[in-house]
Order: structure tokens, then C-alpha cells, then sequence
């Protein structure tokens, strides 16, 4: 399979991440091809330093400045696939730590031809106070969330974590061309897959993100951006989830109700159910995210972002540029 990695700067930990892609127990053969816009990138030199350290591994670096769109994370995509030399292609962001068996199972989920694509649901790991907030979200709020509505079949995402499909799938869709406009390309790209009568498929594997935020306002810008992709993808969905912040519900309920028994036994109902979900995710991830004290602030700061991205004109931030979202969930940079 060949592996596209497309990479903007060096977060911590990027060269381990890397490297664990490189160390799968996949059986056959693995070309890795890492994207960057520019050559002054400083992940240039983690790429470098990989092809040292892995001299017999295929380690592609394709720097290329083109714009194809104002996604730029598939403009570095469509500049990559020139070097794309196997029929499985593989996307996953540079910010996923995989297990062993991350390819294999990817590449187990293609059990008929009817399978188009195949994705990964994803857990949150962070260092800092602040990245571990925001792990805590992915971990606590959005998996489980992710997960309930794929199993009613509510929904079927597809998540920039992994998103693998075969060349002829990925050119029936039109290539990465027809997402160079796209905001949740990764939805989009489930999206025209399952149009063409393909199925999408989740490997049984879990991988976990890598959350870098190191400040509270990188937190929520970053936090801020997603919620309003979610809403420009589905506007009904995302006004309807507001009954998944269970505990900000519980708390206004309990002023309302003038702190009546009832009302506080169902905050304590809700805590409870909090705190058993945070176990069994860590549980089911083999890794503990975060705190249980950290629960509460997590659930009222994933309520704020909620209220605010309700709020405003549809226009985001995004590694240092502000983007318009157009109607249809297409993107354009506002200039000045």
C-alpha cells in the first residue's frame, strides 16, 4: 500500500508518530510519501532524519508549493499522488499514533469488492494542560458520540484519522481534485464514495490523536473550527446535540428547579454516568486521557464552543488564515 502523510510543521512527537507507521506488522510492502508545501518546512528535516534512521523502508518526501484549491491539506495530497506507485492508497493525518496492527487491519477491512473505503474511529492522548483538554473531548465526547450514531446507523463518517481506498475508487469520485474546496474533506470523501454504491467500512482497530494545544486560545480555535464544520455538514445533527451535554443540561436544570431533590439526584445521575462512560472508553482505548476531576470542566468548555458556534457568520480559522464557508460546505479565504 502506499501510505500519504501530508505534513504542515513539526508538532512534538511527529518523528516517533512517523516512525510507528513505519514499524507496522502489515506483511507486504509499505511506501510511506510525506508531503510539504515548502521547503523551508522544518518537518523537512524529521523526514529526513526517518530516511536515515529507516534506510531500507520506502520513504517518499514530495515538496511541492502548488495550490489546487483552499484546502491545503489536499492541495499536498494532489501534489503527492504523483509519486503513488501501489493500488491501495492510505491517508491519515501526521498526528496519529497507530498500534502494530493499524495496517493490517485497515487493509483486513476490504472484504469485498463493495467495500469502497475504510476508516478508524480515534481516541485523544495530550502532554500539556491544555492538549489533554482537548484529548479529553475526542476521547469522552466525540467517540462516544461517533460511535452511538454509526452503531443506530445514524450517520456513517468518515475520519481524517484513516481514510483508505483503492486508486480506481478514489478516480471514480473524481481524485482528490473534487475535494480541493471542501472544508470536512474527510466527510466528503466518505460521502462520494458511498454515493457511487460503495460501502464504508471501519477497521477493528482504535488510533489516537495527537491533540498539541498549548494555549486556551488554541484550544478553542481549534475546538471552535471543528464544531462549525460539523454544522455546515449537518446543520440538523448538530443543533440536535445539544442533548449530549448532559451535564451543563443537569446543572441549569438544578438552578431552575431551585436545587429541588430531584433535580440534584439527577445531576448526581449524571456525574455517575459521566465518570462510568470516562472509565469504559479508557478502558476499551488502553489508555487513560485524562483526569476525573478534569470531567466537569471538559463538559461545560464543550458546551461553550457548542453555544458559540451556533452564533455568527460561517467563517473559521485555520492554521493562521480565515476561511468563508460557502454554502455546500465549500471554503474560500477571506484576504485582509
Amino acid at each position: 500500500m502506499t501510505l500519504l502523510k501530508p505534513l504542515h510543521g513539526a508538532p512534538p512527537g511527529l518523528e516517533e508518530m512517523l516512525a510507528r507507521a513505519l514499524e507496522q506488522d502489515y506483511p507486504a510492502s509499505v511506501q510511506m510519501i510525506c508531503g510539504l508545501q515548502s521547503a523551508l518546512d522544518p518537518a523537512r528535516d524529521v523526514v529526513e532524519r526517518l530516511q536515515r534512521r529507516f534506510p531500507n523502508r520506502e520513504i517518499v518526501l514530495v515538496i511541492d508549493s502548488r495550490q489546487h484549491g483552499a484546502n491545503r491539506k489536499i492541495s499536498n495530497l494532489i501534489n503527492m499522488m504523483g509519486a503513488a506507485k501501489h493500488d491501495l492508497i492510505v491517508v491519515a493525518d501526521a498526528d496519529i499514533v497507530a498500534p502494530r496492527n493499524w495496517l493490517s487491519a485497515v487493509a483486513a477491512a476490504f472484504t469485498t469488492t463493495r467495500v469502497g473505503v475504510v476508516s478508524c474511529f480515534y481516541s485523544g492522548e495530550g502532554e500539556t494542560f491544555w492538549s489533554r483538554l482537548g484529548a479529553m473531548g475526542i476521547s469522552y465526547q466525540f467517540l462516544p458520540n461517533a460511535v452511538l450514531g454509526t452503531a443506530m446507523r445514524m450517520t456513517a463518517p468518515c475520519f481524517g484519522a484513516t481514510m483508505a481506498l483503492r486508486r480506481d475508487t478514489l478516480a471514480a469520485i473524481g481524485g482528490f481534485q473534487s475535494l480541493c474546496d471542501c472544508l470536512a474533506d474527510d466527510f466528503e470523501l466518505g460521502r462520494s464514495v458511498r454515493a457511487r454504491g460503495f460501502d464504508l467500512a471501519y477497521a477493528a482497530v482504535l488510533v489516537r490523536h495527537r491533540c498539541v494545544e498549548a494555549s486556551p486560545a488554541s484550544l478553542w480555535n481549534h475546538e471552535f473550527r471543528w464544531a462549525r464544520t460539523i454544522r455546515t455538514v449537518n446543520l440538523a445533527g448538530h443543533w440536535s446535540s445539544v442533548i449530549t451535554h448532559t451535564l451543563p443540561l443537569a446543572l441549569m436544570g438544578t438552578v431552575l428547579l431551585d436545587f429541588s431533590s430531584a433535580s440534584m439526584l439527577a445531576l448526581v445521575a449524571v456525574l455517575v454516568s459521566r465518570f462510568l462512560l470516562k472509565f469504559l472508553v479508557d478502558r476499551a482505548a488502553g489508555f487513560r486521557t485524562g483526569a476525573f476531576w478534569l470531567m466537569p470542566v471538559r463538559d461545560l468548555l464543550a458546551f461553550a464552543v457548542f453555544l458559540a458556534s451556533l452564533m455568527g457568520g460561517m467563517e473559521v480559522s485555520w492554521r493562521g488564515d480565515r476561511f468563508r464557508i460557502e454554502k455546500g460546505g465549500a471554503i474560500s479565504q477571506v484576504i485582509g
